[in-house]
């Protein structure tokens, strides 16, 4: 059931979606493209059967993120369309340009040169919090291309503002983390108490997470070099005057209880793009994506499907059942 737009219904947090992402040979599906002088690692998944008219899907990671933090819902996704989720440039195993230089407009030119290599000629983006703010620039570069938007918790609001504190506190302590090997990944995240710690920024209740996906999904993407030029180049980056440009189909799904970036800004998206559809969903933090990936693969999924028919009715802030 829903109540304006928040989602309610079974306590799914945490549970592990289906396909379960630990049955994945995830090396056999990641590649490298050049994009100019950079490498950009990848990886791809696509469906058993081709299926006409299924928009692919790219997804997009935020600050001290990497390709993981799409674990859970890559192959659910790829149950019916190619699945694409990449390093931005300076995370992951993606490095810095050679210039060090990066911003928004730089990295939705990578994705967009990414999904040009691979052939879409059109796809859907998803993007989480700075991945958000990159996927809404790419809709305004490429607005023939890209087909609808699902938006995560998106910076582009608050950080406009220099708001930024909560960004530095959860990088500083996810990079403190970051900065050991991974032998020290996998003790922080085996631990309750220091997985609850790390991470209580970034989701509702880190010690609900499992160990292997706090740790593939969240911690092993800090300490990279991208995260001070990229955090420079969200801050101020401000969106809101052009979202009203925005044409394609979108979804919005916030964590009531973000700790990042506050809930309040998914009515400014939800207002101020045309066809939108705004999901908040209860007891859940920055990431809803691991934290609920249930919940949201069947937003994605229900979304998508209807990009595919192009069915859809302008709302400013549709329910969810």
């Amino acid at each position: 059931m829903s109540d304006g737009g928040v989602v309610r219904g079974p306590d799914d947090y945490g549970l592990t979606a289906e396909p379960n992402w630990r049955t994945v040979d995830w090396a056999r599906h990641l590649a490298r493209v050049r994009i100019g002088r950079t490498p950009v690692n990848y990886v791809r998944l696509d469906p058993p059967q081709r299926r006409d008219g299924a928009v692919p899907v790219v997804f997009v990671h935020g600050l001290s993120g990497q390709w993981q933090n799409w674990l859970e819902n890559l192959p659910a996704t790829a149950l019916e369309r190619p699945a694409v989720a990449l390093d931005l440039p300076g995370f992951g195993r993606s490095p810095l340009p050679a210039n060090g230089t990066v911003s928004i407009p730089y990295y939705a030119s990578v994705v967009a040169r990414l999904c040009a290599a691979l052939g879409f000629d059109r796809y859907v983006v998803c993007g989480n919090s700075m991945g958000g703010l990159i996927a809404a620039e790419l809709a305004l570069r490429e607005p023939g291309r890209v087909q609808g938007l699902v938006l995560v918790s998106p910076a582009g609001v608050s950080s406009a503002t220099v708001k930024v504190w909560p960004a530095v506190a959860v990088g500083t302590v996810v990079r403190l983390v970051g900065v050991y090997g991974g032998r020290f990944h996998r003790h922080v995240a085996r631990r309750r108490r220091a997985r609850a710690l790390g991470l209580a920024l970034v989701a509702r209740y880190p010690q609900r997470l499992d160990a292997d996906l706090a740790c593939e999904g969240l911690i092993k993407g800090a300490g990279k070099p991208g995260f001070a030029p990229a955090l420079r180049a969200t801050v101020g980056y401000d969106l809101r005057e052009r979202l009203p440009e925005i044409a394609v189909p979108t979804l919005v799904v916030w964590g009531k209880d973000d700790r990042v970036i506050p809930v309040r800004d998914a009515d400014v998206w939800a207002s101020r793009i045309a066809n939108t559809e705004k999901v908040i969903l209860p007891r859940t933090g920055h990431v809803a994506q691991l934290e609920r990936p249930r919940t949201f693969n069947r937003l994605l999924h229900d979304f998508v499907a209807r990009v595919d028919a192009q069915e859809h009715t302008p709302t400013t802030a549709a329910s969810a059942s």
